[in-house]
């Protein structure tokens, strides 16, 4: 939407977190999980493409009271081992007290959520439902997806921005600790599927974020995949086995106004727009 205010002014400074080398699969004896830290309490989980091709990025949040997962995976592994062993070296640095943990989800398709079942009997969890009213309720949003949600961990509140299009219980989370907003499959390095009878929520939804980032600093977007290569623009082929030169996971603020032109710019009608960070690819009209 040319000319909208949500678009005006300087994009905010990119810190991105000095993450090492991800997994990528181009290595034989590489992990089936690897885990970096932001800060004491904040934690990314990467699946290899070798247990999946969607390598996906799962993310751990601690508070004084309570800890959020955000997803548990493509499948083809276990991840509560990894999880668990996270949790009890935060904890046995905290004095191992006791500590909520809720098992969230960025969205509702299957490779965000293969590994619910893992945490279903575990003590003191929370595994949230995949229902849009499921998310609404666990992260209080009194008016899905207008409205913002809020969990506090203890000490350490989240804020949730329901964000529906690509699916609709799609929610970003985001952590004023840190400054960074988990924007899960909605804006990420890779192709933004969309499908074609939800792009009107897609589009009112990239609006939301936009008028979310002009309140709110935000560093850097740490999504659920990686799948462009460090050349502007060029994606890895569907399903790729390796992810060499991959680009980095974090994106810019400024891609979250790339992203409200990018659709502004098409309309009603979905079409494939190359950006040089990510792909928006329409999709045939899905169930949501």
């Amino acid at each position: 939407m040319a000319g909208s205010p949500l678009l005006i002014g300087a994009a905010p400074a990119f810190d991105p977190p000095p993450f090492a080398h991800w997994i990528d699969g181009t290595t034989a004896s590489e992990p089936e999980m690897q885990v970096q830290q932001v800060d004491a309490d904040t934690f990314v989980i990467r699946q290899s493409v070798k247990t999946n091709f969607e390598a996906p990025f799962l993310y751990l949040l601690f508070g004084q009271s309570g800890a959020l997962l955000v997803d548990t995976g493509a499948g083809g592994l276990m991840v509560r081992p990894t999880v668990e062993r996270v949790i009890a070296q935060w904890r046995q640095a905290h004095g191992n007290h006791p500590l909520h943990l809720t098992v969230a989800h960025s969205h509702s398709h299957g490779d965000h959520h293969a590994g619910d079942s893992e945490f279903a009997d575990r003590p003191d969890t929370t595994v949230v439902g995949l229902a849009p009213a499921d998310v609404a309720s666990a992260f209080h949003v009194a008016d899905w997806p207008n409205g913002l949600g809020a969990l506090d961990l203890g000490g350490r509140v989240l804020r949730a921005i329901p964000t529906p299009g690509h699916q609709s219980a799609h929610v970003m989370i985001y952590d004023p600790q840190t400054r960074l907003l988990l924007s899960g499959d909605m804006l990420y390095p890779g192709r933004l599927y969309v499908p074609s009878n939800h792009f009107a929520e897609f589009r009112a939804s990239a609006h939301r974020l936009a008028a979310f980032a002009q309140t709110h600093p935000i560093r850097a977007l740490l999504g659920a995949h990686i799948e462009m290569t460090t050349t502007p623009g060029q994606d890895y082929p569907m399903e790729a086995p390796t992810h060499p030169a991959e680009h980095g996971l974090a994106l810019p603020p400024a891609a979250i106004a790339d992203l409200v032109q990018t659709v502004d710019a098409m309309g009603d009608t979905p079409a494939k727009a190359v950006r040089p960070d990510f792909i928006v690819y329409p999709v045939e009209p899905r169930p949501n």
